[in-house]
């Protein structure tokens, strides 16, 4: 991959199963390998003492200072779907508007890696959801699976959302977000017998992460 244009979008089987942490751990992989990296989340939706935790995540697991709202052009208050948010704030999410965040973003760094809002298909404007920010973008996309319950047929789907719009899908990532989940590695392996595409790493259940003791269980090295 073209250094000058390197990136990758984030994307996950739903919300709350990882994808900051996960483009996080990407992000001190890729700085290890002693590239120039900034994390972008386009949409922030949950405003938490006054910040938003993902973007702070991202911000500090880059090693590129760049203005906050290249980072995160769009922060919503409320932890909902993106476009309620945004309409109940008076603001209209624009797809140029991130473009133009990320090519800036482009021009400091190595890599971007782009998280996206939710799940591959939520909603982000009246017309637009996360597959045609992802397709503005041109990026590869990173699936994160959150490992619980019922996850095989949310990778599944959206994997098939990813292909079906076009993108290519370097990988998947399998988040263990439920440290009591049965037949982990059953599921794993019926994932990696479906899903087209190399795991990048299984990322262990943490309830305080050390993201560069972490980043070790993401493999990148097919990729970049």
């Amino acid at each position: 991959m073209d250094k000058m244009t390197a990136g990758f979008f984030v994307t996950g089987t739903d919300t709350g199963i990882g994808k900051t942490l996960v483009s996080s751990l990407m992000l001190h992989a890729l700085s290890a390998l002693g590239n120039k990296t900034v994390g972008m989340k386009p949409i922030a939706a949950g405003k938490e003492n006054g910040k938003w935790p993902d973007v702070e995540l991202l911000r500090t697991a880059g090693n590129v200072q760049v203005p906050h709202e290249l980072i995160n052009p769009y922060a919503l208050d409320q932890a909902i779907a993106p476009h309620i948010a945004a309409r109940q704030q008076g603001v209209e999410i624009d797809l140029p508007a991130i473009l133009n965040a990320f090519h800036a973003l482009k021009k400091a760094a190595d890599y971007v890696v782009v998280e996206g809002a939710g799940g591959f298909l939520v909603p982000i404007n009246t017309y637009q959801d996360t597959s045609d920010m992802a397709q503005s973008l041109g990026l590869p996309v990173i699936l994160v699976v959150g490992m619980r319950l019922g996850c095989i047929n949310h990778a599944l789907l959206t994997v098939h959302a990813v292909q079906h719009a076009g993108l290519p899908l370097l990988g998947w990532v399998a988040n263990c977000i439920d440290p009591k989940m049965q037949a982990l590695e059953e599921n794993i392996i019926a994932l990696q017998h479906r899903i087209d595409r190399p795991l990048l790493g299984t990322v262990p259940f943490d309830s305080k992460p050390d993201l560069p003791a972490l980043s070790r269980f993401i493999d990148l090295s097919g990729i970049v």
